[in-house]
């Protein structure tokens, strides 16, 4: 313990995020307490304490680290200098490559985001949070608007509502998927990849004009 004690407070919390997060992947959040996160950390509870003042802080450290990976998904796919389309299916793979590699951030990215972060009981993660899903929206909101001045996209699109049911869509396909691969590939005779790119291609000719 005596070296553990001369770790940087950030050392011990990541230990704690990381701990707390395997727990709420296997039992969910609501079902593990702090005595779990100690016990898994290998931390005293009072030591714990020092660290997290409640699991609701814990929580909000995770649900920031979500959105961080998140952002970086969607700045890698949108770097690239291609058409709209084949950008879309950039943003579309790394969404998928998102939900493959940290399945549980990305349930949490889906719930809901404090907008009242300026409220004397909010927490600062989620201030950060809520700014990093307004980058995110704004790299959507351009990519949109990118598509639509080279007439690739529809020109009589919203941006904030097609931002929206752009998110709620994907989101929903990606888990779809991924909940239902087994009944998927047995009732329709589709592979998980080709039923994502059959409800990525369906979202894509909702919103072009057809002329790409």
């Amino acid at each position: 313990m005596g070296r553990r004690k001369k770790e940087p407070r950030s050392v011990h919390r990541q230990n704690i995020a990381a701990a707390a997060s395997i727990l709420f992947m296997e039992k969910g959040i609501s079902a593990v307490s702090m005595d779990d996160i100690a016990k898994a950390a290998g931390y005293s509870k009072a030591t714990l304490y020092v660290y997290f003042e409640s699991k609701e802080e814990i929580v909000s450290i995770l649900v920031l680290n979500s959105m961080k990976k998140l952002y970086g998904y969607i700045s890698s796919a949108l770097v690239h200098q291609e058409t709209t389309k084949e950008r879309y299916g950039f943003i579309c793979r790394g969404l998928v490559q998102y939900q493959e590699e940290f399945p549980f951030y990305f349930r949490m990215v889906l719930d809901k985001i404090n907008i009242d972060y300026e409220d004397y009981d909010s927490l600062p993660e989620e201030k950060e949070t809520y700014q990093i899903g307004e980058e995110i929206n704004e790299k959507i909101k351009q990519f949109l608007i990118s598509g639509m001045e080279k007439g690739d996209l529809r020109s009589d699109l919203e941006i904030m509502p097609a931002i929206f049911n752009f998110w709620g869509m994907l989101s929903g396909i990606i888990q779809l998927a991924a909940n239902k691969e087994e009944y998927i590939e047995k009732s329709m005779g589709l592979s998980k990849n080709e039923f994502l790119e059959y409800g990525f291609s369906m979202l894509y000719h909702s919103i072009t004009t057809g002329k790409e």
